[in-house]
C-alpha cells in the first residue's frame, strides 16, 4: 500500500488525513497586487567530484538542517451525521442535530525564506481550519495558507516573522542513484528527527498516489526511514542542501520498510513560486499524445532498439504542436535537451513550463534527427470541473470516512466551488452528487455526458440525507 505520510489523530488512533481542498484562507485576492516571490538561496554544483572519501560524522551537515524543519500542527472540525435509522425512527418530531468533533494532525514543513514562507505537502493542510507552525527553538507561529496544489501535492503557507534560518535548495536533476540523503521532520510526534539513506531510484511516475486528480508524479525514492508525520519534511543531501520534500512511503503495514519517495525540489520550488505569485499553478501545453517507444517498434521505423523516447500518435488540431509541425509517427526524444523516455515524462516535462514558454522538441522523423520549437499553450479547462467553478472527483473512501457517509451512497463529491460560480448558490462542498438526470454518475466523465443546457435533475447527498436538485446549465 502507498500511502501519504502525516499524522491524523482521531479517537486516539493514528491515521492518515484527508481533508477536502476547500481553503480559501489566505489566498490573494484577485485585484490585489501579486506578492513578491522570495529571493531563495540556490546552489547547483554536483554534491561531490565523483570521489567518496570516508567520513566519520555528518553533524555539521545536520545541525543546519533541523533549524529550517518545522511541525505543522492542523485542525478541523469533522461532522459526524446521525444514523439515518433514526431519522427515520423519529421523523420530524424530534430534530437531531449532526454531532462534530475537532480532529487534529501533525506533518512536516522546510522553510525556504528568512520572511517566512514554508514548503510543505498538500495533503497535510488540506481542508485545515487552522494552521500552527513551531519552530525547532520551541517558538510557536499561527501560519496562513498562501496556495496549494493537489497535482504536484505541494502547498505553501507563510508565518509572520523575519531573520529565520532558511534552506539552500540544490538543482534536483543533478541528483544520482546512490547518493546520500538525509530525511528530516516530526515522524509519529515523536519530535524532529533525522534518518540517512541512499536514493534508491529517480523519475517513479507510476505510483497511483495522484491519479485521482490527474496528477503529476516524478518522485525520488530513497530507504532514508519516512514514517507517518514526515510528509512534507526535508530531503537532504550530503551537503545538507534541500533535494526534496518528503510525501509517501510504499508498505503494506503503513511503517517503514525502507521505500520511501520525496518530490524533487526543482518540481517543488518552480510550484511554489507560481502559487505565491498568483495562488494558482498554470501549466503548459503541447497538444501530442503517443506512446512509448518499444524495441520492436523502434526497429521496425528504422531506430536502435534501445532508443527512448515516444512515438506521436496523436496531434490536437490547431496545438502548439500542431503549429510547431509534430507529425504522427516522429518519436520525440527530448524537451529543451532533457531526455524524454515516456509519455509520463513529456507530460510532466510540459507542465513545468508555463504557458507561451518557447521550448525545443528533439526528435526522430524517418530515421533523421530534427529540431522544432514550439510555443506552449495553456493546459486546457480544469481537469477536475464539472461546472463552471465546480470541481468534483469520485467518492473515495477516505472521505466516507471523515463525512461518515453511509456505503451505499456513490457517485462524486464536490470538492471545491468559486464563489464567483453560477452554481455557488445551489451545490455545496461535501455534496455528494449521485444521479444527474435519473443516471448514476460514477466517473466525472459520466457526469459531464449526461449534462444538458437548460434544467438538469440532481439526485444528492448532503448533510446526513438524500434528495433532489435543479441546476439550470447556461
Amino acid at each position: 500500500m502507498i500511502s501519504f505520510m502525516n499524522n491524523r489523530f482521531v479517537s486516539g488512533l493514528l491515521a492518515i488525513a484527508s481533508i477536502l481542498p476547500a481553503i480559501a484562507t489566505g489566498l490573494p485576492a484577485k485585484d490585489a497586487p501579486a506578492p513578491a516571490a522570495p529571493e531563495l538561496r540556490r546552489d547547483s554544483s554536483p554534491v561531490n567530484d565523483g570521489k567518496s572519501g570516508p567520513v566519520a560524522s555528518y553533524a555539521d551537515v545536520v545541525e543546519p538542517v533541523q533549524k529550517v524543519v518545522v511541525t505543522i500542527s492542523t485542525s478541523r472540525t469533522v461532522r459526524i451525521p446521525v444514523n439515518p435509522l433514526l431519522r427515520q425512527l423519529f421523523g420530524n418530531r424530534i430534530q437531531i442535530p449532526d454531532q462534530q468533533r475537532k480532529e487534529e494532525g501533525l506533518g512536516s514543513g522546510v522553510i525556504v525564506s528568512p520572511d517566512g514562507y514554508i514548503l510543505t505537502n498538500y495533503h497535510v493542510v488540506e481542508g485545515a481550519d487552522e494552521l500552527k507552525v513551531a519552530l525547532s527553538d520551541d517558538r510557536k507561529f499561527p501560519a496562513k495558507l498562501v496556495g496549494s496544489d493537489d497535482k504536484t501535492d505541494i502547498a505553501v503557507i507563510k508565518i509572520e516573522a523575519a531573520g529565520l534560518p532558511s534552506v539552500t535548495l540544490a538543482d534536483s536533476d543533478k541528483l544520482r542513484v546512490g547518493d546520500v540523503v538525509f530525511a528530516v521532520g516530526n515522524p509519529l510526534g515523536v519530535g524532529e528527527t533525522v534518518t540517512m539513506g541512499i536514493v534508491s531510484a529517480k523519475g517513479r511516475n507510476q505510483l497511483g498516489l495522484l491519479d485521482e486528480v490527474g496528477g503529476f508524479e516524478d518522485y525520488i525514492q530513497t530507504d532514508a526511514a519516512i514514517n507517518m508525520g514526515n510528509s512534507g519534511g526535508a530531503l537532504v543531501d550530503a551537503k545538507g542542501r534541500l533535494v526534496g520534500i518528503n510525501s509517501a512511503i510504499l508498505s503494506p503495514s503503513r511503517g517503514n520498510v525502507g521505500i520511501g519517495f520525496a518530490i524533487p525540489v526543482n518540481l517543488a520550488a518552480s510550484v511554489m513560486q507560481s502559487l505565491i505569485r498568483t495562488g494558482t499553478v498554470s501549466r503548459g501545453y503541447l497538444g501530442a499524445e503517443g506512446q512509448d517507444l518499444t524495441s520492436e517498434v523502434a526497429e521496425q521505423i528504422g531506430l536502435p532498439k534501445d532508443t527512448k523516447g515516444l512515438i506521436v500518435s496523436e496531434i490536437d488540431s490547431d496545438s502548439p504542436a500542431d503549429k510547431a509541425g509534430l507529425k504522427a509517427s516522429d518519436v520525440i526524444l527530448a524537451l529543451n535537451d532533457k531526455p524524454v523516455a515516456s509519455k509520463e515524462e513529456l507530460r510532466l516535462a510540459v507542465a513545468e513550463q508555463p504557458p507561451g514558454a518557447t521550448v525545443s522538441l528533439s526528435i526522430m522523423r524517418d530515421g533523421k534527427p530534427v529540431t522544432l520549437s514550439a510555443v506552449l499553450g495553456s493546459l486546457p479547462g480544469n481537469e477536475n470541473e464539472l461546472l463552471t467553478g465546480v470541481n468534483a472527483v469520485a467518492l473515495n473512501d477516505e472521505a466516507r470516512r471523515r463525512l461518515g457517509i453511509d456505503p451505499r451512497v456513490t457517485g462524486l463529491i464536490v470538492t471545491e466551488i468559486d464563489p464567483k460560480s453560477p452554481y455557488a448558490d445551489v451545490l455545496a462542498p461535501d455534496m455528494i452528487v449521485m444521479e444527474i438526470n435519473r443516471a448514476a454518475v460514477p466517473t466525472l466523465a459520466a457526469a459531464r455526458a449526461l449534462l444538458q443546457k437548460g434544467r438538469n435533475l440532481f439526485y444528492v447527498y448532503h448533510n446526513g440525507s438524500a434528495g433532489f436538485l435543479v441546476v439550470i446549465v447556461k
